[in-house]
């Protein structure tokens, strides 16, 4: 596996699309799916490589001046709990930390909804971060949503 940092906007679009449309349990909603390809041609982009195939994706969204956001992370079935998403991340926090962020943020929904979403849940702690705030209401009642934050110094 190699995992490689994209910059170009068309080829970032074509992974982000290949990757999501294979994760239908956590991107099932076709318009989100489409925001997330469309959002990805403008940001810090890493991509996992078995041979030339993408197996998954990570990107990052400056959201303030100090915090960059883990905005989204997928990664085939297949190779869940095979390293590619840790490697991804710490590709990607490498960067961030060089770029000279000092915090990062992500936002999933909320540990105990959902067992696809538990294991997001566990998968982000495991990296480091820590519980900052849950919004029961930033999406809707049935999806509250828990925003983990870590320090990048």
């Amino acid at each position: 596996m190699i995992v490689s940092q994209i910059f170009d906007e068309n080829e970032k679009e074509k992974i982000a699309r290949y990757v999501l449309e294979s994760l239908t349990e956590w991107f099932e909603i076709q318009e989100a799916r489409e925001n997330y390809i469309k959002k990805s041609a403008g940001q810090l982009f890493f991509a996992a490589f078995k041979d030339s195939t993408p197996i998954g994706f990570l990107y990052l969204r400056e959201s303030g001046r100090d915090t960059i956001e883990l905005y989204v992370i997928g990664v085939l079935k297949e190779y869940h709990r095979h390293g590619v998403g840790r490697s991804l991340f710490e590709e990607a926090k490498a960067e961030a930390l060089a770029k000279g962020y000092s915090f990062m943020q992500v936002k999933t929904v909320q540990m105990g909804k959902y067992e696809e979403y538990d294991r997001t849940n566990k998968f982000y702690i495991n990296m480091g971060f820590k519980e900052f705030e849950v919004f029961p209401t930033l999406w809707d009642e049935n999806n509250p949503c828990q925003i983990y934050v870590m320090s990048l110094k």
